[in-house]
């Protein structure tokens, strides 16, 4: 598959920068890149959701900052985002070992691909700033969802028939346009259960998501020009070093600090920090 539509590659700075720039710009790129594995952990921690409505915009910005081309940045961040994110989710089914609902998982798995594959392939045709304006919508009612939203307890429902079906086959066709993570998109929707068993099964879906999204991305991304070093296609291999062992560090912290504080008044200070950082994403997009 080829690159995105509509680039406009900046100087050869985007493709070299790590060995043409100063140290105190590679010190704000790491540094970049270790803020938002932290902020992603303690917002996963007490949000509840995955690190990819955090790790997308900040990973933006800072490459954005650093000179990175217009075309590519969002979808290093997205598959980056993405990529970073397996780890976890990785120790969240280790974790949930016993509980997982398999059959369950079984029942999604096939209307999941079927939202995966289109969503893939419509996301590295997709002009830069088109995917920009999708992931700010998407995050801002993801948000709001979670604000709003009160837990209901082993007692709701799951949806089930046609309507689990299209949840599932919606949730990974935004997943790998957004890079949010699955189980996040999951869990927004009205009447899902809050059983351990489902919320087991909806991490090892998420979990496969990243993964298919994280290779597709990769293979995609291959012969594209302007990207940052130390990228495999779209994914950055930099970035994913820094940001996943981070995130994974810090979601503890942040399930922790839950507890140990106003949940009411975290959830609105994370939700403005990730309003902030996506409207900044849609008033470059739309300006």
């Amino acid at each position: 598959m080829s690159g995105p539509k509509g680039s406009t590659p900046r100087p050869d700075r985007s493709v070299d920068f790590l060995h043409t720039t100063s140290q105190s710009d590679l010190g704000v790129f790491a540094l970049g890149l270790v803020l938002a594995g932290a902020v992603s952990g303690l917002a996963a921690g007490v949000l509840g959701i995955g690190g990819g409505i955090v790790i997308v915009p900040v990973l933006y910005h800072v490459m954005t900052a650093l000179g990175i081309a217009d075309g590519v940045c969002m979808h290093v961040a997205i598959a980056t985002a993405l990529a970073a994110m397996i780890p976890a989710a990785l120790a969240h089914v280790q974790n949930a070992k016993g509980k997982i609902d398999w059959p369950e998982v079984r029942r999604r798995a096939a209307p999941l691909l079927a939202g995966v594959v289109p969503g893939c392939v419509l996301a590295v045709v997709l002009n830069a700033n088109v995917l920009v304006i999708i992931f700010g919508v998407v995050a801002m009612t993801v948000v709001l969802t979670l604000l709003l939203h009160k837990p209901k307890g082993v007692a709701a429902r799951t949806p089930g028939g046609a309507a689990m079906l299209l949840m599932t086959v919606v949730s990974g066709f935004v997943s790998v346009l957004t890079g949010t993570a699955a189980d996040t998109l999951c869990r927004c929707a009205p009447g899902v259960s809050e059983a351990d068993g489902n919320r087991a099964g909806v991490s090892v879906l998420a979990l496969a998501v990243s993964i298919a999204a994280t290779l597709a991305y990769g293979i995609a991304g291959w012969n594209v020009p302007d990207l940052p070093p130390d990228s495999v296609g779209y994914v950055n291999l930099l970035g994913f070093a820094l940001i996943a062992p981070v995130l994974l560090a810090t979601e503890p912290a942040g399930a922790a600090l839950a507890h140990m504080m106003d949940l009411r008044r975290l959830r609105l200070a994370f939700a403005v920090l990730i309003v902030i950082a996506t409207a900044r994403m849609l008033w470059d997009a739309l300006a």
